[in-house]
């Protein structure tokens, strides 16, 4: 009406009343304003444009509600958003350039940032879609080509400084506003524990436990700190990150690079976490000449200090996978597998333990591993750790014969992860929960290992290919899978490509 007043008003020539007053130094003048140069555009009065703007947001608006359809949905989004821009403008032009106001046009600049607001609050998740979208493509088309001209354990190193510095002020509180998006459809309750996604950072990546304060504000479900161990490792010789873009992998030589059990226990005794954190233990490295028994000592000291720490965690993997460690100690066999956990079991511990499994063994071997696992109070299991086979077909030998060490994440491993992840589910899935760890980029990947048997996702790589939003954009997708599937809960998914 307010538009559509002023639209009148110009091609008949009226100037509306607007009573005269002053306001320190800005003049109240209608006629000012409307007769100013500035009220047209390229011959096309301002007032028909917004007239015009406001017609079209009604009818997208009205679409919307009946038809439920998201490109209109996402269209009011962008109309209030355009139209409030706008009126910054114009509320510039009148302010600065003609210094008056106009108390119509004043009063379309208020309709505008009114429906900007209702827009930006109520349509949430289309809001957190076209920045979750366009923080993706910044990141693909600009940031990526930089980060990968750079060292990638100098990039690591500074951007986990900067999560754990945004992590302690109330900057993280933006991405939140952002990028995380949580659905009660993505909600369910795993081994006695609530997860709000199923979406979680794999252990490898925040081994110094500098992340448990953001993490949850980019839309993660949970995470697994570490591989923490007893005693502290400086990390394999260099290089221990590599980058293999063409195979969508990293190489990784870390080998349990850790601060030690009692460093990670003194950062995290005095946080609070807003979903669940898994301590990742495993055997210390570095030592050539540890025994098959120190190594069980090793571990299972490592797990009485957490649990006579005050530390807030919800549960625990035990890892007894990475394959850059050194000596021959091995936890494969089911005997020495058997001896490990004999000595947990003794603990008594009463937080749920997966096991980080490898996936370069054969069928046979992992339900030996399996068979193994279920006589203990084990809770589940992770699939998987490192692509070791550097012949694997997913991998360009180009790219692998740069490097002489490590193994090899990512895609590499996605295809032998689904792989056991529906081997394990078929064989103990009523037995064991199983989070599936490997090759996700997408949250098509990751429903796909839902499918086959996964309870929880893992991820690392992906992140570091696709962009932090990634995590955000799964939550996302999943929610409309799960609605074109006539799903109501992620729960109902768990293994329905393997029945």
């Amino acid at each position: 009406m307010d538009s559509g007043y002023l639209t009148w008003e110009h091609y008949s020539g009226v100037i509306p009343p607007c009573t005269i007053n002053h306001f320190l130094p800005i003049v109240f003048d209608c006629g000012k304003v409307l007769k100013s140069s500035y009220s047209l555009l390229f011959g096309v009065p301002l007032a028909l444009l917004g007239f015009i703007h406001y017609t079209i947001l009604s009818f997208v608006i009205a679409l919307a509600i009946i038809t439920n359809r998201k490109l209109f949905w996402f269209w009011t989004l962008i109309e209030a958003t355009f139209g409030f821009l706008a009126s910054i403008y114009f509320m510039y032009l009148q302010l600065i350039v003609i210094k008056s106001l106009c108390y119509y046009c004043t009063m379309s600049a208020l309709i505008s940032f009114i429906l900007f607001i209702l827009a930006f609050f109520w349509l949430e998740k289309e809001r957190k879609t076209v920045f979750i979208y366009s923080i993706g493509l910044l990141y693909r088309l600009i940031l990526k080509p930089i980060f990968f001209l750079i060292n990638p354990e100098v990039v690591h190193e500074v951007m986990v400084s900067r999560g754990e510095f945004m992590g302690k002020t109330p900057l993280k509180n933006l991405f939140s506003f952002f990028l995380n998006y949580n659905s009660s459809m993505l909600q369910q309750k795993v081994a006695n524990i609530d997860f709000d996604s199923p979406i979680g950072l794999s252990a490898g990546f925040d081994y110094e436990a500098k992340l448990t304060q953001i993490l949850p504000q980019m839309g993660f479900g949970f995470e697994s700190v570490g591989t923490v161990t007893n005693m502290a490792y400086e990390g394999n010789p260099r290089p221990r990150l590599g980058r293999l873009p063409k195979s969508r992998s990293l190489m990784v030589n870390k080998g349990f690079k850790s601060i030690g059990a009692k460093g990670i226990i003194k950062k995290l005794e005095p946080f609070h976490f807003s979903f669940p954190v898994g301590i990742s233990i495993g055997r210390t490295n570095g030592i050539k000449d540890m025994t098959q028994k120190q190594s069980v000592e090793d571990v299972i000291t490592s797990f009485t200090l957490f649990e006579k720490s005050k530390v807030k965690h919800s549960y625990y993997e035990l890892n007894i996978s990475c394959p850059n460690l050194y000596g021959n100690i091995s936890f494969y066999p089911k005997e020495n597998l058997h001896e490990l956990l004999t000595e947990v079991e003794k603990l008594k511990i009463k937080r749920p333990i997966f096991i980080k499994m490898p996936i370069n063994n054969s069928d046979k071997e992992i339900l030996e591993m399996l068979e193994t696992i279920t006589k203990f109070s084990i809770k589940g299991v992770i699939f998987g750790n490192l692509q070791k086979d550097r012949k694997d077909p997913s991998l360009y030998p180009d790219e692998v014969k740069k490097f002489q060490v490590g193994n090899f994440s990512g895609k590499p491993c996605e295809e032998r992860s689904n792989e056991l992840i529906a081997l394990a589910y078929k064989k103990y899935g009523k037995k064991l929960v199983i989070i599936g760890c490997g090759g996700v980029f997408s949250a098509r990947d990751a429903y796909k290992k839902i499918k086959l048997g996964a309870s929880l996702v893992e991820l690392i790589t992906g992140m570091i290919y696709q962009g932090p939003q990634l995590i955000s954009q799964i939550n996302l997708e999943l929610e409309d899978m799960l609605k074109q599937d006539g799903y109501k809960n992620i729960a109902d998914a768990i293994g329905v490509e393997n029945v």
